[in-house]
């Protein structure tokens, strides 16, 4: 019990070191989709965050499909998944997103935010190993129970801060994770999602259907020797305004712009 005191003590001061701007200026891109959040980004080359409405990035909200993220490492690692290409057969069960409606491979299923895929992967890594590799990756903090098991990052009482999301994106792009080097570079293949001059933008969207909806872009960018970690997180009263979906990206790019990072 000590010890663990004493870690989490030196993780606190480990965060308390590292400085902060705060940019009010950046609400109006969020009010002008007509929507509240907050923006974080982690420069570790400076040990640097620059936030808009920094207390908010310190609060728990549910993963939404961003723990695809986490839940592609699980499913390779416990070998329900083989590799990008393992395929994913669709239940025949017409739903209201199209692309959700045929077979997908791991890659085209992260790609399509694909939910029914990644539910009958949580089904067959089981409860128990769920809630072993989420306790030992240290991700939020999950409620995982057999009543839950294939929705608990969408609904319920499961709960990740965009600081904790930064947390885990950069140790997976570290390898400060407990999984395997091959799992890790699958992930990162997948999560790839442009890159222009040499600038590679990797990601994950989130949308919790709950109230209020709560969306999310998370991910980060590899310029040149260096790397820039983010988290945006939007939410909306229903019913949601036609700017949410496409806001979570549109909102995060042209902060990461207006930074300097992309």
């Amino acid at each position: 019990m000590k010890l663990l005191v004493a870690l989490a003590s030196m993780l606190v001061l480990s965060y308390r070191l590292a400085s902060v701007t705060e940019r009010p200026d950046f609400e109006r891109y969020f009010t002008e989709k007509k929507l509240k959040g907050s923006f974080l980004l982690y420069d570790p080359q400076r040990d640097h965050y620059t936030a808009y409405n920094f207390e908010r990035t310190r609060q728990r909200f549910l993963p939404a499909s961003t723990y695809k993220i986490l839940n592609t490492l699980i499913g390779l690692e416990t070998g329900v998944l083989k590799d990008e290409h393992s395929v994913m057969k669709w239940d025949s069960v017409k739903r209201d997103i199209e692309t959700w409606n045929r077979d997908h491979t791991l890659e085209t299923a992260f790609k399509a935010s694909c939910v029914p895929c990644y539910q009958e992967v949580a089904r067959n890594v089981g409860v128990k190993r769920m809630q072993e590799w989420v306790g030992k990756t240290g991700y939020g903090k999950m409620d995982i129970n057999a009543d839950n098991l294939d929705r608990f990052w969408l609904e319920g009482k499961s709960g990740i801060s965009q600081e904790e999301q930064i947390d885990f994106l950069r140790r997976v792009h570290e390898g400060n994770v407990p999984f395997s080097k091959r799992n890790q570079a699958i992930l990162k293949k997948i999560m790839l999602i442009e890159e222009k001059q040499g600038v590679k933008l990797y990601g994950k969207t989130g949308w919790a259907a709950v109230e209020p909806n709560i969306g999310w872009f998370v991910g980060y960018v590899e310029k040149g020797d260096k790397v820039y970690y983010f988290a945006t997180n939007v939410e909306s009263p229903k019913p949601v305004p036609d700017t949410f979906i496409a806001a979570r990206r549109e909102i995060t790019e042209t902060l990461l712009k207006q930074l300097g990072v992309l």
